[in-house]
Formats: structure tokens, sequence, C-alpha cells
């Protein structure tokens, strides 16, 4: 039986989107990135889907492993946010 994809959060997405372009970036498989960050490729690929909603640990990992801040992983979600939560922008 198959299972309906997941719905994607706009933010999970957004993070998903920076960690695939950084890892490309630097010329990382999700294989590669995934050992750096002693993650399962899968889950590597379901957060740069966006259909996972990674821990604040992971999230230490995956910028470790990319050589890059917290910040940089996070680049355009607080545009998202507040215009989505708060309606400003």
């Amino acid at each position: 039986m198959m299972r309906p994809m997941p719905n994607r959060d706009g933010d999970l997405a957004a993070f998903g989107r920076n960690v695939a372009r950084l890892r490309t970036q630097r010329g990382l498989s999700q294989d590669k990135l995934a050992e750096k960050a002693d993650l399962d490729r899968t889950y590597v690929s379901g957060i740069e889907r966006g259909v996972r909603n990674p821990g604040i640990k992971t999230v230490l990992r995956l910028a470790a492993a990319l050589h890059v801040g917290v910040a940089e992983l996070c680049q355009g979600l607080e545009r998202w946010v507040y215009s989505t939560i708060c309606g400003c922008f």
C-alpha cells in the first residue's frame, strides 16, 4: 500500500533548500553529508525535501558538516515565518 507524500511546511522546505544548496556548493553527495553529520542518508534526503523536522542537535551536526553557522542554514526562514505567522513584510 502506497502512503501519500507528507505535506511540506514552508519553513522546512526553505531549510531543506539551504541544506541542499550548501551541500551541492561543497561538492558533497547526500551520502557524504550524512556520513560527515553522522545521519542516515534517507534522513538527509527527507530534510532536503522539506518533509523532516530536524531537531537542534541535527541542525548543529549539519552546520558543522557543511562548515557553516546555523544562521546560514536558516537563511530566509525568518522572512517566511514573519510573513506567514505575523502578516509582516
